[in-house]
């Protein structure tokens, strides 16, 4: 990690080697390296089925028959299944269950699953599904967001009566949520007019994030396997083990306790498996048959498979004095939550309540809505509404700063939120926020080297386009842009969110040794470190084993929202405490501490029971002599509240992060081709727990922002994805990603374990408007799309 790291009082040093605050070597690190680690595709038995699944061509259609005869006579058939043959409930969901386990009445967007076979070769399997006829009656698209809103004779996604009301989401029509917020005068009525008079600048303006995908390289892919008892056994990749099962048990008529998950490799993830994908039609298919079915999807499928990031509709308008203290701001934000409502309530709710970014403004009116139209689903992806947001509210920095006169960091400084300050919703900042410092750290950073000043000028690849030679260096100009992020950590509006921890500690061998099991996942973050660290620090153990993550244990709630190092981490250091206080115990009864000693002067360190006043005191396997210590223990944040209907008052959220980045670009104005040459980072992380698996964590979050700047983007017209492939959906390669310097502040949250703070999300809202904002900078263009295009820095229209 290059960059200064400011660690504020009480840092906490581990006593053991790999512990808290180390970079110990990840379990599963060389493996993945190597090729030799097993992801969920890799799964193997000897008798199996192979599951595929038959998709809607069309977004929108009536399914008037399903004749499934010609794939049944196919030889090496084993299963053709439809929505007669769920066994249970029809539809499952998140939040809505209003997503069929196979369509049933009409399909909502193209590649909805209707039909699922098992066969003994997937070529087998493939070729039944083209013998299955649908008789389709195909309707309109319903694929504008604004269109499903606001207009009333817009077409029904979901007819009236088949979904259940939620008035607290003052869901009507199209609209799954809409969420108001209003501040100061905005609580009296429309006072626009009269605060637009008083303002010294106002910039108002529209703006577009466009369809963003979470592209994980690892597809979907699972095996269901069926059990004596009547059960099944599902081996899944998946972002949370117990919401599943949650789901599919009532799908398939069967108790929650026959309905087991182990979690399988995991490729990736960031959002998209918070969805179910193929977990019930394997289940099915597998019950069906009575034998194991695995199914993987390949990467077109994938594309329709799974949720995406919302798009985004933005109107904003802010009205500042002339010093550039912001008076007031508006937004309107409507979010494309696709076929199905998935995450898109809790969206909205994020989205709204951190709709005008971490800034001081006593007027504020925010109308945020998501929506249901006949487009691919979308639900959860890194950063979660606040990416959108972010876009609009920092573009609104940088024009309002230039309205003014203004370096556009001295008027973030002049705004910023500090500990004390207020958000929109009401909610105090109740913890260390350092704005201000970090923008002027970001500010500060060394610029990098011009072009010129490099050691080989005329080397191409220095060039946006020189790699492909498509340019020499003509029309290119640099620019420099800022962005600031805030982004809600863990689980909002009243979840109650927690997480569970079984620690065990025995002898193993002579030798001391924890066994840390929850249930959950490892999607690549380095979770699986973290535990074991934690482990190590408050057992003073060296030898810590991580059971492989199941719902045989209490949940652990999702690997999303930045949660699972808070949230797993606080039940392993709370499990491990018990551990701890219990060895103390049982070493007060074998007469190896005195019966006065307090454990507040006790500790576990380097294998030994240790006094602080009398040193060693005895080696704990002298105390783990009479057998093993094992405790489970519940981690629960402190409450948050729904945001009321009417104004969006109430402590929604746990925690916050923040992150600043300045970005460096050069930009070909003549061929429309950004080089980002820097993209810098200042972090407040709380407490670095892994400095390099958090270098880590920035540089990935910030590459993800540096795709939605510049490429990334599904291409939806008439509701139909245009671009399903890595071909043609670009993300970032290593030649797009620049150096990062990361600068990163340890000012610790006491609500928090060990003063963390979730560090994986806030790099994804900062990066992209900063980049854009450099590109801005080059051009002198509005640039109000995200990805930015290249005919939108040319100024030709396509």
């Amino acid at each position: 990690m290059s960059g200064t790291t400011t660690r504020a009082p009480g840092d906490l040093s581990s006593t053991t080697r790999d512990g808290v605050g180390a970079s110990p070597r990840r379990p599963d690190g060389t493996l993945k390296v190597t090729g030799e680690f097993a992801y969920s595709s890799d799964m193997w038995m000897e008798d199996m089925l192979w599951g595929m699944t038959l998709r809607s061509p069309h977004p929108h259609a009536r399914i008037r028959g399903i004749d499934i005869t010609g794939a049944l006579k196919l030889p090496g058939v084993h299963a053709v299944l439809t929505h007669e043959d769920v066994p249970g409930e029809k539809r499952y969901g998140l939040e809505y269950e209003d997503q069929p386990v196979l369509a049933f009445d009409k399909v909502r967007y193209k590649g909805e699953a209707v039909a699922i076979v098992a066969a003994d070769h997937p070529e087998t399997a493939r070729r039944a599904l083209e013998r299955i006829e649908v008789d389709y009656e195909v309707l309109e698209p319903v694929s504008d967001s604004r269109r499903a809103a606001f207009d009333p004779e817009c077409p029904l996604v979901h007819e009236d009566g088949t979904l259940p009301v939620h008035e607290e989401y003052n869901q009507h029509g199209n609209v799954v949520r809409h969420q108001p917020i209003r501040t100061g005068a905005f609580t009296g009525g429309e006072a626009l007019e009269e605060l637009r008079s008083r303002a010294a600048a106002v910039v108002s303006t529209e703006y577009e994030v466009g369809m963003q995908d979470q592209a994980f390289l690892g597809p979907e892919s699972g095996m269901a396997v069926p059990a004596e008892d009547g059960g099944v056994d599902l081996y899944i990749a998946t972002q949370w083990l117990h919401v599943d099962q949650r789901q599919i048990a009532p799908a398939l008529g069967l108790p929650q306790d026959k309905v087991r998950l182990t979690l399988a490799g995991v490729g990736g993830a960031f959002g998209a498996r918070e969805d179910l994908s193929m977990q019930i039609h394997a289940c099915m298919l597998a019950l069906h048959t009575g034998r194991p079915v695995k199914i993987v999807y390949n990467r077109e499928e994938s594309f329709y498979g799974h949720v995406h990031r919302h798009p985004a509709k933005m109107r904003f308008e802010h009205g500042a004095e002339a010093d550039g203290t912001l008076l007031y701001a508006t937004l309107e934000i409507v979010v494309d939550g696709g076929a199905y409502a998935s995450a898109t309530p809790a969206v909205v709710g994020v989205a709204s309540s951190l709709g005008i970014g971490p800034y001081e403004v006593p007027n504020v009116k925010v109308d945020a809505y998501g929506v249901y139209t006949t487009n691919p689903p979308c639900g959860a992806m890194r950063g979660f509404g606040a990416v959108q947001a972010c876009f609009g509210y920092e573009s609104q920095m940088d024009k309002l700063a230039a309205e003014l006169g203004m370096h556009p960091v001295d008027l973030r400084i002049k705004n910023a939120m500090k500990q004390g300050s207020r958000i929109i919703t009401g909610q105090l900042m109740d913890t260390p926020l350092p704005m201000a410092e970090m923008l002027q750290r970001s500010k500060d950073m060394p610029l990098p080297p011009a072009r010129e000043q490099l050691p080989d000028p005329s080397d191409l690849r220095t060039l946006p386009g020189g790699v492909a030679n498509t340019t020499h260096g003509e029309g290119v100009v640099r620019g420099v842009g800022y962005g600031v992020g805030l982004k809600n950590l863990c689980f909002s509006e009243g979840f109650d969110d927690y997480s569970t921890a079984r620690v065990r500690l025995e002898l193993i061998g002579g030798e001391p040794v924890a066994l840390v099991h929850t249930a959950a996942a490892e999607v690549g973050q380095g979770l699986v470190t973290v535990k074991g660290q934690i482990a190590r620090t408050e057992l003073g153990v060296e030898r810590v084993t991580i059971h492989p993550s199941d719902t045989q244990v209490g949940s652990a709630g999702s690997s999303s929202a930045s949660r699972q190092s808070y949230m797993t981490g606080g039940a392993v250091k709370t499990a491990c405490e018990a551990v701890r206080a219990r060895v103390f115990e049982i070493a007060r009864e074998r007469g190896l501490v005195s019966p006065g000693h307090p454990d507040a002067v006790l500790s576990l360190q380097g294998g030994k029971l240790v006094s602080e006043t009398d040193g060693v005191l005895a080696p704990l396997a002298d105390v783990l002599e009479g057998g093993a210590v094992e405790e489970t223990r519940e981690f629960h944040h402190r409450p948050t509240h729904m945001l009321d209907p009417t104004f969006g008052q109430g402590d929604s959220h746990t925690q916050f992060g923040m992150c600043v980045h300045r970005a460096v670009v050069d930009v070909d104005v003549e061929l429309g081709l950004v080089k980002v040459v820097a993209l810098d980072a200042v972090q407040d992380v709380g407490k670095v727990m892994h400095p390099q698996q958090l270098a880590g964590q920035i540089q990935g979050g910030s590459t993800q922002g540096l795709g939605l700047a510049l490429m990334e983007e599904i291409q939806v017209k008439d509701s139909q994805i245009r671009n399903p492939s890595f071909t043609d959906y670009l993300i970032p390669t290593i030649l797009d990603t620049p150096p990062m310097r990361i600068d990163v502040l340890e000012h610790a949250d006491p609500n928090a374990p060990y003063g963390l703070r979730g560090a994986g999300e806030p790099p994804t809202l900062s990066s992209t408007p900063a980049i854009v904002a450099a590109v801005r900078d080059a051009t002198g263009r509005a640039l109000t799309h995200a990805p930015v295009r290249p005919e939108d820095i040319v100024g030709i229209e396509l």
